[in-house]
């Protein structure tokens, strides 16, 4: 995109933002509301085409609305909408006009919430070797099988599905993507309680659940390719979540606050210098995210989100490590169990602070492709390195012997 070009973006979204705001004040609106209105600007997704939330142009301008709404008064995001990351670019990319007109607009006001089925008990990490079934039957799908560490899943409305189509194809090829109503007959939702007192993971369990093929994202048989828009966009979205600044507050923050509150003899030397590498660390993945959004022009992000993501789990546990160990005893003993996030996802027992955070983050490097796996991304995706050897990559997924 010529300087020209993108000067010409930036000033429509400009523009856009500008006569939204003329005539929408979010601040005397309800949020779903809010939201809609926005959708209908094209102030949804910059980047989506117009008419489906979008005005078609490169999608690191979607910061101008962003930061535009914000100085406005607009409520932040539900946290429960999370997936909105996720399933929208997916949509956007893959769906039908009719799968877009459906679930684009109350996906974005956050009327519908959304999940992820993706990971099973035998398939994680190999999440193409996964087996839930999904049988045609006229115009709907017949769907049997079970998902795992499904975040959010007892708060959606719909589950990004995807199945086993086609078991004589290779494990890459025979996979189908679905959007199921999570209340639908057959769809039965079981929390996981977490070491932080939490259950926002659950495993769902589908028995005989019928999806009809108009809900059907991509084309029959392509799942994996579209499970990789999801997949991309997930660690963009986590990795993106890290670092700190004087304007978003980051977990190197409340280090920084805990260490000015911590009495002066606990400020020991090493503390000090250890602190200062792990700022330095934050800094980073700032700017490496930055770098990122600026360089992207169009489209999903590529491999090069497995670093952001990377970076952040393993900065996570570190930092959140560092600053229980600040607290000395305090850190093991004192827990406030007064917390509750506005999400409603936690109960009792879990902690508001750097305590939970510590607990919380031992996710991070298993949540959105383990850390292990984003080393494999990285090593074969983005520098180049021979991948690993897979012996069944290229044989029937029910000939490949599994546990």
């Amino acid at each position: 995109m010529t300087t020209t070009t993108l000067d010409t973006a930036r000033a429509l979204v400009e523009n856009a933002l500008a006569d939204f705001l003329a005539t929408h004040d979010p601040q005397k609106m309800d949020n779903v509301t809010f939201r809609g209105l926005r959708f209908d600007a094209g102030l949804a997704w910059v980047h989506f085409p117009v008419g489906r939330g979008g005005l078609g142009v490169r999608p690191d301008l979607n910061r101008l609305v962003e930061e535009g709404l914000r100085k406005a008064g607009a409520a932040p995001q539900d946290p429960a909408t999370f997936f909105i990351a996720l399933a929208g670019p997916t949509i956007a990319t893959h769906g039908s006009d009719e799968v877009q007109k459906r679930f684009l607009r109350p996906m974005f006001t956050g009327e519908e919430k959304w999940c992820q089925l993706f990971s099973e008990p035998g398939a994680g990490s190999d999440f193409a070797g996964l087996g839930t079934r999904a049988v045609r039957d006229g115009d709907e799908w017949v769907v049997n099988g079970q998902k795992v560490w499904n975040t959010l899943a007892h708060l959606a409305d719909w589950g990004m599905l995807v199945t086993r189509t086609d078991p004589e194809q290779p494990k890459h090829k025979g996979m189908t993507y679905f959007a199921i109503d999570m209340h639908s007959p057959g769809v039965e939702v079981r929390p996981l309680r977490q070491m932080t007192g939490e259950a926002e993971f659950n495993e769902v369990y589908m028995t005989d659940a019928r999806v009809p093929d108009a809900h059907r994202v991509g084309d029959i048989g392509d799942g994996w390719r579209v499970a990789l828009t999801t997949l991309m966009n997930e660690r963009t979205a986590i990795g993106g979540g890290g670092g700190g600044n004087s304007k978003r507050r980051g977990p190197i923050d409340e280090t920084v606050r805990i260490w000015n509150e911590i009495p002066s003899d606990l400020q020991t030397g090493a503390h000090k210098d250890e602190m200062m590498r792990l700022w330095c660390r934050s800094e980073v993945l700032r700017l490496t995210n930055a770098r990122g959004a600026a360089a992207a022009k169009a489209g999903n992000p590529g491999p090069e989100g497995s670093i952001a993501k990377l970076m952040l789990a393993e900065f996570n546990k570190d930092v959140t490590a560092f600053t229980v160990g600040l607290l000395g005893a305090k850190g093991m003993i004192e827990f406030d169990f007064t917390f509750r996030r506005p999400d409603g996802l936690s109960v009792d027992g879990a902690d508001g602070g750097v305590r939970h955070s510590f607990l919380r983050s031992r996710a991070n490097s298993i949540e959105g492709g383990t850390s292990e796996i984003m080393r494999n991304i990285l090593g074969e995706q983005v520098l180049g390195l021979p991948g690993e050897p897979r012996v069944d990559k290229a044989i029937p997924w029910i000939k490949v012997p599994r546990n």
